[in-house]
């Protein structure tokens, strides 16, 4: 019983939703998410929940198999790493529950195959035998002050194949030290981080290597202005660019090339 028990309440949950707009909203700065621009071809929205709490939003490319990005509040925090990575059942089957699952569990309890599982999401094998690359959180379980927020980070639709020595410098210290520094004065600040899909992959050509990672912020100061930053970094260089809102956006459309990106509401300031 206790170790049912133990089991349950390491599940996550993600719900794949129709969009945004009024699903797991609230994640982005006045409860505006981003725009289209970003839109893949294949595009799954995700309300990442864990306990009955929804606690954070991605927009997953099923095609290319990596998130588009992922939307979140940021509460800095310590705490336990989870030892097991999830997979999307509503990625696999529309009918399957909403409870994010370890592939073995999914296996077992639902008979889906291997194969089921890996159609339109990455899975665990395929971030076997890496070379030069991380399993790179978009949004990384530090950025978050409970453990029912830092372990449902640990999904695999949260994960991008980030270049090793990026994600464990200059991408780190953006994580750890800048976005601290610069959201000392917020109340709440919403972070939209992002992958721009680039030209190889994994896993004979399953999941995609981003070209970039990028990363973007924007919140209400206890003076009650509105401040917004932002960072991109290409994914083979241990070198991070601060940017303002307005020129990532504009970096961001010439790079996806489908239209004006706008990641937040028009308070936030673009220069």
């Amino acid at each position: 019983l206790l170790q049912v028990w133990a089991s349950y309440l390491w599940l996550g949950h993600g719900e794949v939703v129709d969009s945004f707009t009024n699903t797991c909203n609230q994640f982005f700065y006045q409860n505006m998410p981003a725009t289209d621009g970003l839109l893949p071809e294949n595009p799954a929205w995700i309300c990442q929940t864990l306990n009955n709490q929804r606690l954070y939003a991605t927009l997953y490319d099923r095609n290319r198999r990596i998130p588009v990005y992922s939307a979140y509040k940021y509460e800095q925090g310590t705490g336990k790493r989870p030892g097991e990575w999830m997979v999307e059942p509503q990625l696999i089957q529309p009918n399957l529950p909403k409870d994010m699952e370890t592939e073995k569990t999914l296996k077992g309890t639902y008979s889906v195959s291997q194969g089921d599982i890996s159609k339109s999401q990455a899975a665990y094998q395929d971030y076997l035998n890496l070379e030069d690359l991380d399993r790179g959180h978009l949004n990384p379980a530090s950025h978050h002050n409970n453990q029912d927020s830092r372990i449902a980070t640990f999904t695999l639709t949260n994960i991008v194949p980030q270049n090793t020595t990026l994600n464990n410098g200059a991408w780190n210290l953006y994580e750890q030290k800048t976005m601290a520094k610069k959201s000392k004065d917020c109340q709440d600040t919403y972070a939209i981080v992002g992958a721009v899909p680039g030209t190889t992959s994994i896993a004979g050509g399953r999941v995609n290597v981003p070209s970039h990672i990028w990363a973007s912020a924007c919140c209400k100061t206890k003076q009650n202005t509105v401040i917004a930053w932002a960072a991109i970094a290409e994914n083979d260089k241990d070198r991070i660019r601060i940017l303002k809102l307005g020129a990532l956006e504009n970096m961001l459309a010439q790079l996806y090339n489908r239209g004006p990106v706008s990641l937040f509401h028009t308070d936030c300031p673009r220069v």
